[in-house]
């Protein structure tokens, strides 16, 4: 279990209001409890199962066992759809659209890494629909897709979007959708998955409307979480051996002034580095004014350490000429902007190229690590080279169990379906017609 300290519990926070701030226009933020009976778990057999060797028990209230053991949440269906059921009655009472964003707890046995596989997920945003009909679920999949990508673009963390086979999608679900992304080592991160759950939970927790013809009918549903993997894939996909390069969206300090200050000259230096926070400021950027009494060189190290996206160096012989040394904390190299009307203009182009070549950059590293083989034994050397590989398969579930067990690596899942008459033979099996283009990797 991991402890936030100030500066990322800062870029934890930005993360989510940026977050908070897409679900907003079309969702409801909630809060359910942590603690969930035996019996409302244990109602959906398939759910259960898939989380039976991850749960937590709370058996004691004080020193009295309690009458039935609670589960603290390793995630809330079992929590809040026994609530839909007393809540929704007509079809005027959908659609339901609830998030939450709240601490779940699973209790792992692999290997655990911090912000990656912990056994308290401390940022686990999980969002819960119920629709009157199918085809509103199946809209409701794709907004969360597109509001994902998104949050992932604004981010700049690149990704993949797959549809988990079978056996590998949410206890319950219907069908999976996952976004994946490259971790620099080759491995691949599940960074958030949305899952249309049908009428499986519906049924199991009687949640019913009566439709315009009078007719009683259950409800469809869809979920979708996200956890501090984003954190996590932030950090690995933009950093390099100085520290972080964070996003400037989420860097706690999105400019951070840094004053050259001798025995002459130092009040002059710091009025101006006043002076320019203030301004930067009103522009809306988050700015600090490191002026701890401490060697340049070492305050340098501090702010690429944490990733801060832009520098802004003023020494008494900055300000005679009127200026201001620049660095970005991608490219670290100086420029020279005038302490002029234009300053605040520069500033901000410099962030938005800083982010933009974030950007590019990830998705480029992802593009040229995804790579496509028909040979199935060519798969292994790919893989071990740091590569997703993708593949044509039929589609059947043992011919990919069977691919999964030669290979020894997970299908993440399908990534693009194939026309039905074009002849590609799945990689598996010659004598079968493939129906998607499917991925294969080294997973977390």
């Amino acid at each position: 279990m991991a402890i936030w300290m100030p500066y990322g519990f800062q870029i934890r926070k930005y993360t989510l209001e940026l977050l908070k701030e897409l679900l907003d226009k079309d969702n409801e933020e909630v809060l359910f409890p942590m603690l969930i009976p035996e019996a409302e778990l244990a109602k959906e057999g398939i759910h259960v199962k898939g989380f039976e060797d991850e749960v937590y028990w709370v058996t004691k209230g004080g020193q009295k066992e309690l009458n039935e053991q609670l589960a603290l949440r390793p995630t809330s269906e079992t929590a809040i759809y026994p609530m839909y059921s007393l809540w929704i009655r007509s079809h005027i009472d959908l659609p339901i659209k609830y998030y939450q964003i709240v601490n779940t707890f699973r209790y792992e046995t692999k290997h655990t890494r911090p912000l990656i596989r912990v056994r308290e997920i401390t940022t686990f945003k999980e969002a819960h629909t119920a629709h009157a009909t199918k085809d509103e679920a199946k809209e409701q999949v794709e907004d969360y897709i597109e509001l994902y990508k998104e949050f992932f673009n604004d981010l700049g963390i690149p990704y993949l979007i797959s549809e988990r086979p079978s056996w590998d999608k949410f206890p319950g679900a219907d069908y999976t959708m996952a976004f994946d992304t490259i971790m620099p080592d080759g491995k691949t991160l599940q960074i958030a998955t949305i899952h249309n759950l049908g009428q499986t939970f519906a049924k199991t927790f009687d949640i019913t409307f009566e439709d315009k013809d009078g007719e009683h009918k259950h409800v469809y549903q869809t979920c979708a979480g996200l956890s501090d993997r984003v954190v996590a894939a932030m950090i690995a996909n933009h950093g390099d051996e100085k520290g972080l390069r964070l996003p400037a969206m989420v860097s706690p300090n999105q400019v951070t002034i840094i004053p050259i200050l001798f025995k002459k000259g130092r009040k002059e230096v710091l009025d101006k580095c006043e002076e320019i926070k203030n301004q930067l400021e009103a522009a809306g950027l988050r700015v600090n004014i490191d002026d701890r009494d401490i060697r340049p060189g070492k305050k340098f190290y501090d702010w690429e350490l944490k990733g801060t996206p832009v520098k802004l160096e003023l020494g008494p012989r900055d300000l005679e000429k009127n200026i201001t040394i620049a660095m970005r904390r991608d490219n670290l190299e100086k420029v020279e902007l005038d302490l002029d009307d234009m300053l605040v203009d520069n500033v901000l182009n410099l962030i938005n190229e800083y982010d933009e070549e974030l950007n590019a950059k990830s998705w480029n590293f992802l593009e040229n690590h995804v790579k496509l083989t028909t040979e199935l034994d060519e798969i292994p050397e790919l893989v071990e080279a740091g590569n997703v590989v993708s593949f044509n398969w039929c589609g059947d579930d043992e011919c990919g169990k069977q691919i999964e067990e030669k290979t020894g690596y997970d299908i993440l899942g399908i990534y693009e379906e194939l026309d039905g008459e074009s002849g590609i033979k799945c990689i598996a099996n010659d004598k079968e017609d493939a129906k998607y283009i499917a991925l294969i990797a080294k997973t977390y």
